[in-house]
């Protein structure tokens, strides 16, 4: 008869994160036989959720600034390397001033809680903590993207940003240990679970397997990344709550080997292995170049014999990431970086060896195509004028007159289409943040409008398909690219008026008006067929 056993399935090492004390209030010790019960009153996880939530929608970890950075001292970064990690740093001094968040997708809120068996709340703790969330996203200037469905196919948003997701674990001990996300849309759809097999498991089938569906990644989630690839689990949502884990860098201090007993470890070899075929990849941060990833784990798990789940997910440029711990000594946050300025460098001097292109979008359209076809794809731009913001909701909307046979309005002919949804605009201020959404989403309207002179022009992040490509040559129109990221930073810089155009019911994803001044975009695809991403390959 086989011996019982039992491990920690994650045996983290030493917690190094380091913490501040938020306050001393809601917690207290109570007796019970021999032992001491932690008590935390339900208003202090409320307390905790909501300064947890604030604190990643306008801060962000040390760590993740320091790797941005390096971006800039890098001899091997490329000119679009660098200016987008200079507009990331940017965008996060902006941000820290608590005002503009670091991206317009202030994300689904999502707590992993692990509440120790001496740990009492006397209340529904998941409820406590939605409340906290809940005052973040009500008393900052952040976005509501949930959509709650009240049939099948009908939805409305649900106008705070709720539900949230909350995973509650029971564990040894007297404290009570989170872990708060905000997961933006983008970033959430490059999470991906593949059902291989053994056959997988030797290092150049890995190796090669990696390599490919890292390249598949593309730009939409706004890289550098965070890349997280976990072999194994005992079922597919284990492996892909790991992958999420693993992406927040909640994982990692796991140990290097593995064992008998079946505990997750890190490939520090394979590691390094990956993150240079990323650098290698040539896709970079968004627009060409070595900085696709940050840096890359890579996590194996226990299997059953006839399953091997393997998942992929990324944390984007938003890494809203942070740790927290209740105590008997108080409540504690993990320290975010609050002075981000110490990042950048003493000279501006990062796109001086690259020209943009001034384009003025206040001309006819015509005008402004023949400016464009001038250039190859991956020249920078600089818009200046009006553009029109619809993303999905409106997009069908409009794809519905068509279907009657009824025309577009002709703000969808005369302008550029920038695929966005805004956060709330804080006071005094003529735009919340305003980054683009996934170009990727809208790629099906573009033939149907193109072929009537409608969207001849997009601007959004992230790679297209070839029904882009192909609709662009035989229409002449053209994609742009902007960068995923610094949210703030076009808020506060490029943005000069907003208005709402039309559908005002939709809120974030009603049509919107907004005049620019230097917005900074790439040509991406052409009218001449040519796609800057497929020319990578």
């Amino acid at each position: 008869m086989p011996e019982f056993f039992y491990a920690d399935p994650f045996p983290l090492k030493e917690d190094t994160t380091e913490y501040k004390l938020l306050t001393k209030d809601f917690v207290s010790t109570v007796p019970f036989g021999d032992k001491e019960i932690l008590k935390v009153e339900p208003e202090g996880l409320t307390f905790l959720a909501e300064k947890a939530m604030e604190d990643i929608s306008f801060y962000l970890r040390t760590a993740h600034l320091e790797k941005v950075r390096k971006i800039l001292d890098d001899p091997e970064a490329t000119s679009n390397d660098r200016f987008v990690a200079m507009a990331l740093l940017k965008n996060a001094v902006i941000a820290a001033d608590k005002q503009l968040p670091s991206c317009q997708d202030t994300g689904t809120g999502i707590v992993m809680a692990k509440k120790g068996e001496y740990v009492i709340t006397g209340g529904d703790d998941a409820e406590a903590l939605s409340r906290g969330i809940y005052n973040t996203y009500v008393n900052r200037n952040l976005r509501y993207s949930q959509v709650v469905p009240l049939t099948m196919y009908d939805e409305v948003n649900s106008g705070s940003n709720l539900p949230a997701q909350i995973d509650i674990y029971s564990t040894p001990g007297d404290k009570y240990s989170f872990l708060f996300l905000a997961k933006g849309g983008g970033s959430a759809n490059k999470t991906y679970l593949f059902q291989e097999t053994k056959a997988l498991l030797n290092p150049a089938s890995l190796e090669k397997f990696i390599t490919e569906k890292v390249s598949n990644l593309g730009t939409a989630a706004c890289p550098p990344y965070h890349i997280a690839v976990v072999i194994g689990g005992t079922s597919a949502e284990a492996n892909l709550k790991t992958v999420k884990l693993a992406s927040a860098g909640y994982l990692d201090h796991l140990p290097t080997k593995g064992d008998k007993f079946g505990s997750a470890f890190r490939d520090i070899e394979l590691e390094e292995k990956m993150l240079l075929a990323a650098q290698k990849s040539g896709i970079g941060a968004q627009f060409g170049g070595k900085y696709l990833a940050h840096d890359f784990k890579v996590i194996r798990l226990p299997r059953h014999g006839a399953s091997c789940p393997v998942g992929l997910g990324v944390s984007c440029s938003a890494d809203r990431n942070i740790k927290a711990k209740i105590t008997k000594d108080g409540i504690y946050i993990e320290k975010l970086e609050y002075d981000p300025s110490k990042f950048l460098p003493t000279i501006d001097d990062v796109d001086s060896n690259t020209e943009s292109v001034h384009i003025n979008l206040n001309q006819p359209m015509p005008e402004i195509l023949k400016v464009l076809t001038k250039y190859p794809v991956k020249t920078r731009v600089m818009l200046s004028g009006r553009l029109v913001v619809a993303r999905d909701i409106a997009h069908a909307k409009l794809k519905e007159k068509l279907d009657k046979g009824e025309p577009l309005p002709d703000y969808f002919k005369n302008h550029p289409v920038y695929y966005a949804g805004p956060a709330k605009t804080p006071e005094g201020m003529p735009s919340g943040s305003f980054g683009p959404t996934t170009a990727g989403r809208m790629d099906s309207y573009v033939p149907l409008f193109q072929e009537k002179g409608y969207s001849m022009i997009s601007l959004a992040k992230g790679n297209r398909s070839k029904v882009v490509t192909d609709s662009c040559k035989k229409n002449g129109g053209f994609y742009l690219g902007s960068i995923g990221g610094p949210a703030a930073l076009l808020a506060k810089e490029n943005i000069k008026k907003v208005e709402v155009l039309d559908f005002p019911e939709l809120g974030m994803e009603a049509v919107w008006s907004i005049d620019v001044e230097n917005f900074p975009a790439f040509i991406v695809v052409d009218d001449k067929g040519n796609d800057f991403f497929q020319m990578l390959n």
